[in-house]
């Protein structure tokens, strides 16, 4: 702990002097003010006894010079997602919202204590910690406590903008001239995603899902249903097939995924989506049907031309998601809601039923993995591992099984056989 020495001198005047030890060592700072001795004397204690970052003995802080060609963190990000390769328009517009919307909340605070604009050569980790913080409590009207004027951000949002500013910080980083030489993104502690992500899964049971698809009155609508929980394909996938994905030979029955329905740009000439490339790369998948698959599809493609879509709303056209939730989904859902049913499930919640159905029966998650058209098995395992746990049982039986039958001893293997 710090303390303060009040030392009277021969002029009459009073230095107020903090003391505390650091490493073993006496450390002393003087003060002419006891008010600034005693702040002084928390900042210590603030930093564990150790000198408070920035401050030089005898000066007090001293600001951290500038480093050359340094500018705003916002204008450094902007330019950053401007010269990303690989992407497309839309994830670009995405990542300039970002930037535009939650770059701003971050601060600088310098060694003084004092606010100070963000630039891509001053932000430290700290500032990075306190921007996350923001981002997970959002901020209240201070006029009303039952509003807000920025809700907090969820865990997965969280991480997925401070992978954007580690990527912009480390852009400086690996410069042709450097603006910085650490990333002070590394060691930031994160809110874990499973936090809230797990518990918006619904699951449905077999009867359950029945219980919806029989409220569902359009037959294509339902057949549409039917085929996004026997296959788990993204809703995006399955409204984007054509007539020519469908392989439905007796031997092995398949459906070739190569595209999905992608948001457009604001203000795009050819409307607010358009056919790209699935989310992934391991989304372009070669996916085996069931016979009842076998069965509704070649309903919806017999007698149609190869680019023809396999589900076609009424005009003819792709379904659309709003119009297929709204004037469909909800409602069906709803009416089995009225009659008892003890869930709410979302459209997407069709494919994690899929899984569950899956898992149920034994299907090992690697199989699930290249089925969904997950990137990594890592995904699959920290979405649906927690449902591997009917296999308890199972895993117990084997090792019983394995462990009950003894091993055979080498000196008794050679008296046998001698």
């Amino acid at each position: 702990m710090a303390s303060i020495v009040k030392r009277p001198k021969k002029s009459g005047d009073v230095t107020y002097q903090v003391k505390w030890r650091q490493d073993g060592e006496w450390q002393t700072e003087n003060f002419g003010d006891p008010d600034a001795a005693d702040q002084f004397r928390r900042l210590v204690e603030a930093h564990g006894n150790q000198w408070p970052h920035g401050w030089v003995r005898g000066q007090g802080f001293v600001e951290e010079p500038a480093v050359p060609g340094d500018i705003p963190l916002l204008e450094y990000a902007t330019r950053y997602v401007d010269r990303l390769t690989g992407i497309d328009d839309r994830t670009r517009e995405d990542y300039h919202r970002e930037v535009r919307i939650h770059f701003t909340l971050l601060r600088h605070t310098t060694p003084a204590g004092e606010d100070a604009t963000a630039t891509i050569g001053n932000l430290t980790q700290e500032d990075v910690t306190d921007w996350v913080r923001a981002e997970e409590t959002g901020e209240r009207d201070p006029h009303d406590a039952e509003k807000w004027l920025r809700r907090p951000a969820d865990p997965k949002s969280i991480r997925n903008r401070h992978g954007l500013l580690f990527c912009v910080v480390q852009a400086a980083i690996e410069a042709t001239t450097p603006l910085r030489t650490t990333n002070c993104c590394k060691r930031t502690s994160l809110p874990r995603v499973d936090d809230h992500t797990d518990e918006e899964m619904t699951f449905l049971e077999r009867d359950e899902y029945e219980r919806i698809a029989q409220e569902i009155t359009d037959p294509d609508a339902r057949d549409l249903a039917d085929w996004l929980v026997g296959t788990g394909m993204r809703w995006s996938e399955a409204t984007a097939l054509r007539v020519s994905d469908l392989a439905l030979t007796a031997e092995r029955p398949s459906v070739n995924i190569q595209r999905a329905w992608k948001k457009a740009k604001k203000g795009s000439p050819g409307g607010a989506f358009y056919l790209g490339p699935p989310k992934t790369k391991k989304a372009r998948r070669l996916l085996r049907l069931a016979p009842a698959q076998v069965e509704l599809a070649r309903r919806h493609s017999t007698g149609r031309r190869p680019d023809d879509f396999v589900f076609r709303a009424a005009m003819g056209g792709a379904w659309r998601h709003a119009n297929y939730y709204n004037r469909k989904w909800l409602p069906a859902v709803a009416a089995a809601v009225e009659k008892g049913l003890p869930k709410r499930p979302r459209l997407h919640d069709l494919r994690h039923t899929h899984v569950a159905w899956l898992i149920a029966a034994r299907i090992p998650l690697p199989a699930i993995q290249i089925r969904l058209g997950h990137e990594s098995i890592q995904t699959t395992v920290d979405r649906y591992g927690h449902l591997v746990q009917g296999l308890d049982d199972d895993i117990a039986s084997a090792v019983e099984a394995i462990m009950g039958v003894p091993a055979p001893r080498a000196g008794l293997h050679a008296v046998r056989t001698a």
